[in-house]
């Protein structure tokens, strides 16, 4: 059992398709099939599920968790080595659901530490939770909760999401809506796991309603396009709102408390974050999110930070 075989078995369980993790490994699927084969004899039972689709079974799902863990350690060895050695601050690499708001922090901080690499990484708060506990992300921003134990946090901003419609739209004059009275609404959403997405499922949930999806995709940053355009509407959060002046939308409230969205902060609890990490997360701590400038609340009131 060696390290590569073990980095193609996390590429075959995170895709769970042959092909395309072959495609993904730059080796050929015969070769990665039987890489995984061997594997599984040396463990003594099979991974994965394969009648039909390749699915990891209860065996593999414990197994990857090992593996995630102790490829994080290594690579977490390695880079804190380097930093020893005098190799530099190194690479610091956040992961996010959206950058669109991102350009401000990140900008500040390449000024302030123009030696430190940053690794973006767009995924959803599941793909952040997976990532955070294999050591493969050092910072996550989320708009929605990501369990995984040993992590800290700090909340950046707390904030409205309101309803965008086009001009003109019939609701384009209203002060508020309920969510029953948009039934019937085309809207414009990101895909099933982008917390946009969970916030107008769970409250259509709430009123035993189902949304009337028309167009969904990654690209939440292009929602409030879409919209302006008249395909449809669509559920926008204040921090979004603010740099959309331009669009032709009208912005309506919704009648539900729960219409909020919390951005935070997370990272790995104690020792283990490397310098240029911890540099990053005070900055993006330290930025007000509200102004879209430094000079936030930070991290003085999080434990164990200071």
């Amino acid at each position: 059992m060696d390290l590569h075989t073990l980095t193609q078995f996390l590429a075959v369980a995170r895709l769970e398709h042959l092909s395309r993790a072959a495609r993904e490994l730059r080796v050929a699927q015969p070769s990665l099939s039987r890489s995984v084969a061997r594997l599984e004899a040396e463990l003594g039972t099979p991974l994965f599920e394969r009648g039909g689709r390749l699915r990891l079974n209860e065996a593999g799902h414990l197994f990857r968790g090992y593996v995630e863990r102790a490829l994080g350690e290594l690579e977490a060895g390695r880079r804190a080595v380097a930093e020893a050695t005098g190799e530099g601050l190194g690479t610091v690499r956040l992961a996010s659901e959206t950058f669109l708001a991102f350009s401000g922090p990140l900008a500040a901080f390449k000024r302030a530490h123009p030696g430190v690499e940053i690794e973006l990484h767009q995924l959803t708060a599941v793909e952040m939770a997976r990532q955070l506990r294999a050591q493969d992300v050092d910072l996550a921003v989320a708009s929605q909760p990501i369990a995984v134990e040993g992590l800290e946090s700090v909340r950046l901003l707390d904030e409205e999401v309101g309803l965008a419609v086009p001009l003109g739209h019939p609701l384009a004059g209203r002060a508020s809506v309920g969510v029953e009275e948009l039934a019937d609404q085309p809207f414009i959403a990101a895909r099933p796991g982008h917390w946009q997405r969970r916030l107008l499922d769970r409250l259509f949930a709430g009123q035993g309603l189902v949304p009337r999806i028309v167009c969904e995709g990654d690209e939440a940053g292009a929602i409030a396009e879409l919209i302006s355009a008249g395909l449809g509407i669509g559920l926008v959060p204040a921090l979004a709102r603010r740099t959309a002046t331009r669009l032709p939308l009208a912005w309506v409230d919704v009648d539900s408390p729960d219409c909020r969205r919390a951005l935070t902060l997370h990272w790995p609890l104690g020792e283990r974050l490397p310098t240029a990490a911890r540099l990053l997360r005070d900055a993006v701590a330290d930025w007000d999110w509200t102004t879209g400038e430094a000079g936030g609340p930070g991290l003085a009131g999080v434990p164990g930070v200071f």
